[in-house]
């Protein structure tokens, strides 16, 4: 009995102890618990959302689920452990942390919102938003009726209805920007009217739920809740009176491109703090002074992000899962045991859908949006998610749901947020049909057509490169090249990156000032307008905000919407000065889906210093360029490129073929392979697993004639002659017979100083002592046996390896026929030549959604017309 006593926690808890060495148990002192709570919560939701991910669940499904399991509804029913991991004693402090994460959330969540941008929201959102709260409110009072009578007739009436309301009405606005992001519809009508709707619900919701927490308090005088109101409305007032151009002042001692000051922060956090304590004294909570105090944050220039950066990663990875552990603690799933609460959840969670789905649905339909879109609109509206968690906790805490509602309230939140993402998917399908065209490589280029090229990058780091390998290949035709460059980032979990997408989109209310567009406007898009107005190039910025798994989908449709020939795209690794390279492993798999799926020629660039660091002039061009010519398509296609440079006068074009000893004069390097009689069904099942792995290279022979190989490697090698006979020196061939590897050939001649870039191609269809010594182990299977070769650090010139277009060989995306009718689009395609483009875009296929909404008209007048349009420096942005 002794040891028994000696091994209870004390009644009140030390902060630290003095160690197991001296008797002490670490976990009956507050902070050790507290690490094993944190560690415990992080560990498990962590868990569950990695489960979750391939059901594309938000997170936030992952953290209620997991905070459930740590309390009295699994874990919980072990007394032992409920005893020692979290006592009563203990549950004070999470709440004070979580309360403290749910704070500065809530302060990010008021950093979202653009209360400017709310005020000019069209009438068609506003009567969206009013009839997705109306409805729901008028089902939440009646269902509390019933609740009331039944499992909950403690307690006033009137807080308990204005709670319920609030809870069946509420829009989880931080949980639907996530989905519409993962899901990219937030630059669709659907994603637009959403997120404005939401942003309006979200304002209307607080102020009923502040409403509702005046109600809630212990004093039963009518008059002490005059007072909070009243005390309410002039914080209110003061917020937007007073400090709104305090704050608006505070952030312009930000300027662009200089980090915020710390004092600056420290003023920001402090004014945070002292809102939340303001609006907890008035009676009411203090996430509401939290969540005003952001509302009033300037959103335009650099101050909110980097606020939100400084943050984020604090407050939604380390404190807000403490959130949910607490609510998890308070939720009791076993209350609801009898058939009269199951009838009663089935009863709460029918109400909450319909309310919201028919209400929003019908104030869709009244503004001419079609079914399809406007039922889409009432199950995006009906997430609910951790706002929904946050409306229950403070009814719980006073006193106003009791624990059978409470649990009730909490399954129908995790059953509504669930079913968002799988019901969007499987009624609302974004696609559209692509724009055929013929010039999907540069060996069938046509001179009198503009050349359109869309270049990739990561960040500031790929923009030299960029610029200064398109100056080199615009040669010194008139208007002849269209550049389209695409920054390319990681949607990642982040608050910031939803106010990322959020501000990237065009004309999406209420997030995008144009006003400020200026001010708005990134380094990357900046340098390539500087570019623009010093070249005659016209340069299109874009965005894509995707996740790694399908950003390729954003570029593949991208380059089809704007039918370019070649998309080049940065390396996954980054030089270093001893030669070698630092790797970011996500944009590899970004790469090797684009080389899978592309409707165009694909370049991936090794930039060694293409020019240096800094964007030199035309005047200044001086690049020796070398082509190794193996044969065969995608060496060909180095070869265009490789006389598309020769064009610029500052540009010296070498190109070598290699031969073997035994062949004579490359009339017999080809592979002589017969092919096979199949199926194109048969071929696609082949070329399905020809996905670029780490281990192997990508060879095929489907549907090659090796004659006909021949022919156009000779008549291509016939122009590098002709242009040797008559650029004095500007361009030159070279035969170059080898009796080694060609591998250690080509890295010898690389190491040298005689080259700045070298174009090779990727050899999909190798010749035969190509394909001898290729068959070891691939590092680097996307570059294919020459690129990778090519890695070596002694070589120093940049490299460029291509890969031609061929249909055959393209892998279509999901909304692509793929099989026979894939085959099909092929012989009927307008361009008789061409694979139908695969692509994906935010733009839904019925007839009044065939405009696509993420590019600027300039360029839908140029899909509609086939002709180019003139020079724009506004960017684009496809989220």
């Amino acid at each position: 009995m002794a040891n028994t006593t000696a091994t209870c926690p004390p009644k009140t808890m030390a902060a630290t102890s003095n160690g197991v060495w001296q008797g002490d148990v670490p976990i009956h002192f507050a902070l050790p618990l507290l690490i094993i709570q944190i560690v415990l919560v992080l560990c498990i939701t962590r868990a569950l959302a990695f489960v979750l991910k391939p059901l594309k669940q938000p997170r936030v499904i992952a953290e209620i689920i997991g905070g459930i399991l740590l309390g009295p509804s699994a874990f919980g029913r072990n007394t032992a452990y409920l005893n020692a991991i979290f006592p009563k004693v203990s549950v004070i402090i999470l709440e004070v942390f979580a309360d403290m994460g749910l704070l500065f959330f809530l302060f990010m969540v008021g950093l979202e919102l653009d209360m400017a941008q709310i005020r000019k929201t069209g009438k068609q959102a506003l009567a969206i938003a009013a009839a997705g709260i109306s409805l729901p409110f008028v089902a939440g009072v009646g269902v509390s009726f019933v609740l009331h009578r039944t499992i909950a007739p403690d307690g006033e009436f009137g807080p308990f209805l204005v709670f319920m309301g609030v809870a069946m009405s509420i829009t989880a606005f931080p949980v639907l920007a996530r989905i519409l992001a993962e899901r990219k519809l937030l630059t669709t009508e659907v994603g637009q009217l959403a997120m404005s709707a939401a942003a309006v619900n979200d304002v209307v919701a607080w102020v009923l739920l502040a409403l509702a927490v005046a109600l809630s308090g212990t004093g039963k005088s009518p008059a002490i809740v005059a007072w909070v109101l009243l005390c309410g409305i002039a914080f209110c007032i003061v917020i937007f009176v007073v400090v709104q151009p305090f704050m608006r002042w505070v952030a312009h001692r930000s300027p662009d491109n200089e980090p915020v000051k710390e004092y600056v922060v420290c003023l920001t956090l402090l004014g945070v703090l002292v809102a939340g304590f303001c609006t907890d004294a008035i009676g009411i909570h203090s996430i509401f002074g939290a969540f005003l105090f952001g509302l009033v944050i300037p959103k335009e220039g650099p101050f909110a992000s980097a606020l939100v950066e400084k943050l984020e990663d604090f407050v939604s990875i380390l404190l807000l899962p403490l959130y949910f552990a607490s609510s998890g603690l308070k939720t009791n799933i076993g209350s609801i045991h009898s058939a009269q609460s199951f009838g009663l959840l089935v009863l709460v969670i029918t109400v909450a859908c319909l309310g919201k789905i028919i209400g929003t649905f019908a104030a869709a339909k009244a503004s001419r949006v079609n079914f399809r879109k406007s039922l889409t609109l009432g199950i995006l509206m009906n997430t609910k998610g951790l706002v929904e968690l946050i409306v229950l906790n403070i009814g719980k805490d006073r006193g106003v749901l009791n624990d059978e509602t409470f649990a009730i309230m909490v399954l129908m939140a995790l059953f509504t947020t669930f079913m968002t993402t799988p019901l969007v998917m499987a009624i609302y399908k974004p696609a559209r049909n692509p724009v055929p065209y013929t010039r999907r490589k540069l060996e069938m280029e046509d001179s009198k057509d503009d050349l359109r090229i869309l270049s990739c990058v990561h960040g500031m780091k790929n923009v030299p490169a960029m610029i200064n390998l398109t100056e080199a290949t615009r040669g010194m035709r008139k208007r002849t090249l269209r550049l389209y460059i695409l920054h390319l980032m990681e949607l990642s979990e982040r608050t910031s990156a939803i106010l990322i997408v959020q501000r990237a989109r065009r004309n999406g209310r209420p997030f995008f000032n144009h006003r400020n567009q200026a001010d708005n406007r990134d380094q990357i898009v900046a340098a390539f307008e500087t570019y623009e107005q010093l070249s005659k190039v016209t340069v299109r910025p874009m965005t894509a905000i995707s996740g790694f798994e399908d950003m390729h989908e954003d570029i593949c449709s991208t380059a089809a919407d704007k039918r370019t020939a070649l998309i080049i795209l940065p390396f996954h690794k980054s030089p270093r000065l001893d030669g070698h390279f630092d790797s970011t492993p996500g944009f590899r798999t970004v790469n090797q889906k684009v080389l899978k799926h592309s409707p165009c020629s694909v370049a991936i660039l090794i930039d060694r210093g293409v020019g240096g660091s800094t964007q030199v002039p035309s005047s200044s061009v001086d690049h020796s360029v070398v082509v190794y010519f193996f044969g065969g398509p995608d060496d060909r296609e180095a070869l265009a490129y490789g006389f598309r440079m020769a064009e610029h006068p500052g540009i010296k074009l070498h190109v070598i073929r290699f031969l073997t000893s035994g062949l004579n004069g490359g009339t017999d390097d080809h592979v002589s392979i017969p092919v096979r009689a199949s199926s194109m069904g048969s071929e696609l099942a082949e070329i399905a697993k020809l996905e670029a792995s780490d281990s192997r290279y990508q060879f095929s022979m489907h549907g090659l004639d090796q004659g006909r190989q021949r022919e156009l490697d000779d008549e291509a090698l016939g122009h590098v002659h002709l242009k040797a006979a008559a650029d004095d020196r500007r361009v030159t061939y070279e035969e170059m017979t080898i009796t080694t590897s060609p591998l250690e050939e080509v890295v010898r001649l690389g190491s040298g100083r005689a080259y700045d870039i070298i174009l090779v191609g990727r050899s999909r269809r190798p010749t035969p002592f190509l394909e001898k010594y290729v068959r070891g182990r691939a590092e680097y299977a996307e570059l294919g046996p020459i690129g990778d070769a090519l890695m070596a650090p002694q070589v120093r010139a940049s490299v460029l390896v291509f890969q031609q277009h061929d249909p055959v060989l393209v892998a279509p995306l999901p909304n692509i026929p793929d099989g026979e009718a894939h085959s099909k689009a092929l012989e009927t395609s307008p361009s008789s030549k061409a694979l139908v483009a695969p692509s994906k875009v935010d733009a839904s296929s019925s007839p009044d959604d065939n405009v696509r909404g993420n590019f600027e008209s300039s360029d839908l007048d140029e899909h509609a017309t086939g002709k180019s349009g003139g020079s724009s420096s506004s960017p684009d942005h496809l989220v």
